[in-house]
């Protein structure tokens, strides 16, 4: 069986520090732990199967109707939901990416699966040029805002345009906006404000990234395609979210001056890491997100790890190669530590990487 390699792999090695997962720094809200704690009350109870206060929750939220809603074990079920959902023939991934997209495809048996690259020359940026991919032939197209493992925001206007086209092309866009939460201003890049004009469009997010909870397993979508929400629900398991996760996420979404100070913390860092990978001359994607990807000589994974410090080797996504690697934002005392082994360790190599890096 072919294990996808993703980070945050704690249990396969000795570490002191994560830099290898991108989840909020602080950890998750105290209420959040507290509502974990208080749902070992429920344990003889099946879950909701239909998460309704969860979705109530979410609804309010975010602003849009409670149906148009469903949750998940974490995004990642619904990434193979809605691939298993719609049944594709035809797919378009944008790369490089989260390997899952493809290999859902692969396991819903889409015979052709076609890419588009984002390239280093662009600053990994998506070009208006994608329009011309996305034909009536195209069943489904998966991309993310912010881009894993760039951290590149994508423009709103092309973003819009692109479901636009979706929709006229009866094309299923999913869109994972799971690393939206931790933007400085999120509400300005999100497509939530297009869900009810566009039926084409399913958003998928999560929990795990902005509220540091990716053991709990929570994620959600959204779309105004009820048959199509329907068709998911008949896809995924009975009772998949547990009475703990959503009790967790209730409690989270009740936490915004948490989620604020959060942000901000990150938009700082952000700031703090770029300027300091400049010093020490590293080359750098100019991410948005709350993580960097960079470019350093390969032996970089293996150093930094024999010092007890993860970091996410980008050599298994499509459209990178050995050299590139993803450092999360976390608090500054960490990123001060992981710098100061990158100025030690590459400070006299990163004038010479290998020439596959340009």
């Amino acid at each position: 069986m072919q294990i996808q390699a993703h980070g945050g792999d704690i249990y396969s090695a000795r570490y002191r520090l994560d830099f290898s997962t991108n989840v909020n720094p602080l950890g998750p809200p105290e209420s959040v732990r507290q509502a974990v704690i208080s749902s070992a009350r429920f344990l003889e109870q099946y879950p909701d199967v239909q998460c309704r206060e969860l979705r109530h929750a979410l609804s309010e939220s975010m602003g849009i109707q409670e149906d148009f809603i469903i949750c998940s074990n974490g995004s990642a079920e619904l990434i193979y939901s809605i691939a298993a959902a719609v049944k594709p023939r035809s797919a378009l991934v944008v790369c490089p990416a989260f390997s899952e997209y493809e290999q859902a495809l692969h396991m819903t048996g889409c015979t052709n699966i076609e890419y588009y690259f984002c390239t280093r020359a662009n600053g990994f940026q998506l070009m208006p040029d994608i329009l011309d991919q996305i034909t009536d032939e195209l069943d489904i197209l998966y991309l993310a805002n912010p881009a894993n493992p760039t951290g590149v925001l994508f423009s709103h206007s092309l973003l819009q345009e692109i479901a636009r086209r979706c929709c006229e092309m009866r094309v299923v866009l999913v869109l994972d906006e799971s690393y939206n939460g931790l933007l400085e201003h999120p509400e300005k890049e999100t497509l939530r404000g297009l869900l009810e004009e566009n039926p084409g469009l399913f958003i998928i997010d999560a929990f795990t990234k902005t509220y540091a909870m990716p053991g709990i397993r929570l994620g959600y979508g959204m779309s105004s395609n009820l048959p199509l929400m329907g068709k998911i629900q008949t896809v995924v398991q009975p009772w998949n979210v547990s009475v703990a996760a959503q009790m967790a996420g209730i409690a989270a979404l009740s936490e915004k001056s948490y989620v604020e100070d959060v942000r901000k913390m990150i938009a700082a860092e952000l700031v703090f890491m770029k300027q300091m990978l400049q010093r020490v001359g590293l080359r750098y994607v100019d991410s948005a997100a709350n993580f960097i990807l960079i470019e350093a000589p390969p032996a970089l994974y293996d150093q930094c790890r024999e010092r007890g410090i993860l970091i996410r080797d980008c050599s298994s996504f499509r459209g990178l190669r050995p050299g590139y690697f993803r450092l999360a934002v976390r608090a500054r005392r960490e990123n001060e530590e992981i710098l100061g082994l990158l100025s030690s360790l590459c400070r006299n190599k990163a004038r010479t990487l290998p020439s596959y890096l340009d």
